[in-house]
């Protein structure tokens, strides 16, 4: 499948609902409202607004086709500390349940095994290395 036009738009729409749900996260991080969360699981209230940022920036860089890897690469970082820090990997499922951000760590693992395919501004500009793009 590598190589189609099927597989990038694939690639293309994969990229698009990744990045649409973290700028969804991370813009409401901006919230102080949300702030107010962060101590409950041992992180300082600044830290949202620095996950904030980088999942809305990825977030955004994914969409377009940017830098997809490195931002993906930032992105698994962050579902890596939610999984195991903030969440603890007690529970697959439930209220505290990782199935949702294992499932966004997955998808970033692809786009940075694959890249932003041919439907991407990367490719359009042709002036990206091919290992960021």
């Amino acid at each position: 499948m590598q190589g189609s036009l099927k597989a990038d738009i694939v690639y293309f729409g994969l990229r698009v609902a990744l990045g649409t749900i973290f700028v969804a996260h991370g813009f409401e991080k901006f919230d102080p409202a949300i702030a107010a969360y962060f101590p409950q699981f041992g992180l300082p209230v600044e830290m949202a607004f620095l996950s904030g940022l980088a999942e809305f920036v990825s977030g955004i860089l994914l969409i377009v086709g940017v830098l997809t890897r490195l931002s993906a690469a930032l992105l698994s970082i962050v579902m890596l500390g939610a999984i195991f820090y903030v969440l603890k990997a007690a529970s697959l499922t439930g209220q505290f349940g990782y199935e949702f951000p294992l499932i966004l760590l997955a998808s970033a693992l692809v786009i940075i095994a694959v890249g932003s395919g041919r439907v991407s501004v990367s490719h359009l500009a042709k002036k990206i290395p091919r290992f960021l793009q």
